[in-house]
């Protein structure tokens, strides 16, 4: 089937740092090598995906490029016993839409070991409404449950909590019965974040606060997705023995911390890293996603557009003007 044709979103750069986006008729052949071909019928956009829709390098290293790095779709052909036609599978992280072309695409092709089986009790769609975002965060709470935090350890701060990883593991600890209290962003987002299950919600600036080398102990844990002075806080913050999961550095890479945090009271920081997640960590947590967190809360904060409309959603996200989850609806004969 090398001359099925199918359309995908590309970017160019049409001059010396000047990049340009189109949808465009592509051919099975244009693909990346790999040993499993799958028909995507839904992706999702992250903001990994607007960098490198807008030319950023550090992401994406060389153009025309198809972003996404996300896809949930059914396997079309395979040279792996570990996969078969018909099967239905999700493909995120690893190099999908960084520097091999990406989900924003009708097809695509790559190596069976970054190929995780659609759970059962997930369908393609919403696997699309968790995606990266989804398995991050889902990722930081299982992580953090298996530290030994439980509900009756107390309060979990969540940081960056209206962004896509953030707002997600709100719902989740809800759901595990924790009580959240929520960063909110450089504008009012309190109803969306209450909504979500937090049970408080502080400002950017009450997070951030204090330069002291240990602070008043206040959290049992933290799901931490900007870095920076907020991390920092949040660790010099946290109560005796608690964990601190980092998954992200919107605010900053740096981390302006003393020991003192880990060597008075036990404090244990977790870096999450869901791009090269283990195989069998990866199939256990999206296998909780379907079983027990694939809550309804999500639903009301997800928006579905079709691949032309890609590109209006991109600037919508880069400008920060884009709030909750959108999915991309690649094929319109829907599964």
């Amino acid at each position: 089937m090398s001359d099925t044709k199918f359309k995908a979103l590309v970017v160019n750069e049409v001059e010396k740092g000047i990049f340009h986006r189109e949808i465009r008729e592509r051919k099975i052949e244009d693909l990346p090598s790999g040993n499993v071909l799958v028909r995507v019928y839904y992706s999702s956009l992250n903001y990994k995906d607007a960098l490198s829709a807008s030319g950023n390098r550090g992401v994406t290293r060389k153009y025309p490029h198809t972003p996404g790095i996300d896809a949930a779709g059914i396997v079309e052909e395979s040279q792996t016993s570990l996969f078969k036609p018909g099967d239905k599978v999700i493909v995120t992280s690893y190099d999908l839409g960084m520097n091999t072309s990406g989900g924003f695409s009708g097809f695509i092709r790559v190596p069976d070991s970054w190929v995780v089986p659609l759970p059962e009790k997930l369908s393609l769609r919403q696997s699309m409404m968790f995606g990266t975002a989804g398995f991050t965060a889902a990722l930081s709470v299982y992580k953090l449950i298996n530290s030994g935090i439980n509900p009756e350890s107390g309060e979990i701060l969540v940081t960056g909590a209206t962004g896509g990883v953030g707002s997600i593991a709100v719902s989740i600890l809800n759901q595990e019965g924790f009580s959240v209290c929520a960063v909110n962003g450089f504008s009012d987002e309190s109803d969306y974040l209450l909504s979500l299950g937090a049970k408080s919600v502080i400002s950017i600036e009450e997070a951030s606060a204090g330069n002291a080398p240990l602070l008043k102990e206040r959290w049992a844990g933290c799901i931490d997705t900007v870095g920076g002075n907020i991390l920092a806080s949040a660790v010099k913050s946290t109560k005796q023995n608690g964990a601190v999961t980092c998954c992200g550095n919107a605010a900053s890479h740096e981390l302006p911390l003393n020991v003192y945090p880990f060597i008075l009271r036990g404090i244990t920081l977790i870096g999450i890293d869901s791009q090269q997640c283990p195989m069998p960590l990866r199939k256990k947590v999206w296998d909780a996603i379907a079983e027990k967190w694939n809550n309804t809360q999500i639903n009301e904060f997800v928006s579905e557009i079709p691949l032309e409309l890609l590109s209006e959603k991109i600037d919508l996200m880069l400008s920060g003007r884009n709030r909750g989850r959108t999915i991309v609806n690649i094929n319109q004969d829907l599964i």
